[in-house]
This record gives C-alpha cells, structure tokens and sequence, in this order.
C-alpha cells in the first residue's frame, strides 16, 4: 500500500514541479518514485535471509541519495534563472504530500524496529519526507511574501541533505547486520 501511495503521488507532484518550476516538488516528486522502488524492494526482500536483506540495506543506503543529486541538478537550472514557482500550486501539492506521506508513516511506524535496515530504511524515508512537505508548504507561503525563488530552492537543498543524512542511517544500520550474520 506504501509503495503504491507513493508511486500514485509521484505523478501528482512530478507534473506540478515542471508545471510552476518548482525545485522543491522536483526534488520530493523524485523521492516519491526513489521511496515506490525502495518499498516494493523491501516488499520483496522481507522473506530472504538475512545477509542477504543486509544487503539489500546496504544498495538501498545508495538508492536514497539519487535524489539529492536529482536535487542539486534541478537546483543548479535554478541558479543560472532564479524565477519563483506559483506559490499556492507549491504549497496545495506539498500538503498533499504530506498527507500521503504521514499516511505511509503511520502505517510502517510498528515497523520500524523489525527486520533491520529495510524497515528503518521504508519508516526513515516516510519520516523524512513529511517533515519535507512541511518545509514546502512553508516555502510556498515564503514565496508569496517574497517572491523569490529562494525559499523554494533552500527547501529543495534541504531535502537532499535530508536524504542524504537517512542514507547514513541506513548504511550503518546495515552494516552492523551484515557484521552480525559474519559472526
């Protein structure tokens, strides 16, 4: 149900980032896909040994930092032509994400401590990406008192180093079960 949410909204939220130029809703619209592939990985995962799920956590570490550096790249176009996206598209499309995004949470939250990374890696990923659609919603209510480009693209920033900091997580979650099952 998680991964199917998330690939549902990905689209939601991916049209609407090329539609107002959005770095913000580009940067979640990709975790959205990066977090369907994760879920539906860990879905397939969950029955293998657990060396193997080890490792599994250790490639899912790499697939959460694509896209930040989706992020960065998106950010960089914004640099060189700072225009600001439509403020109320950018904070309508971050609520909707965010109510997909704590539904996902609230449904891995009694998971998040069993089978190790995998489900550390599918909870840490809702987690952060609801505080994310906060941070978008405020950067659209920015951008109608400012109109700047910037509260979008610090917010599009944040959200990489946010996954970047839940792919940190993961890997040492991960490693320490494969250091586990090498015992």
């Amino acid at each position: 149900m998680v991964a199917l949410l998330n690939l549902a909204y990905f689209g939601v939220e991916f049209a609407v980032a090329l539609a107002i130029g959005s770095v913000s809703l580009f940067a979640d619209s990709v975790d959205f896909l990066e977090d369907t592939s994760v879920n539906f990985l860990i879905l397939a995962a969950l029955g293998w040994s657990a060396r193997r799920r080890a490792k599994v956590g250790m490639a899912l570490a790499g697939i959460l930092l694509i896209p930040g550096l989706a992020t960065l790249w998106t950010a960089w176009d914004k640099f060189v032509a700072p225009t600001p996206p439509e403020p109320l598209a950018l904070s309508l499309t971050g609520l909707g994400a965010l109510a997909v995004n704590l539904s996902c949470a609230l449904m891995l939250t009694r998971f998040r401590r069993h089978s190790g990374s995998l489900t550390k890696a599918a909870f840490l990923s809702a987690r952060n990406d609801a505080l994310a659609n906060i941070a978008i919603i405020a950067a659209g209510l920015l951008t109608v008192y400012t109109l700047s480009a910037w509260p979008d693209l610090i917010v599009g920033l944040g959200i990489a180093a946010i996954n970047a900091d839940a792919a940190r997580e993961v890997w040492q979650a991960a490693r320490q079960e494969h250091r586990a099952t090498e015992a």
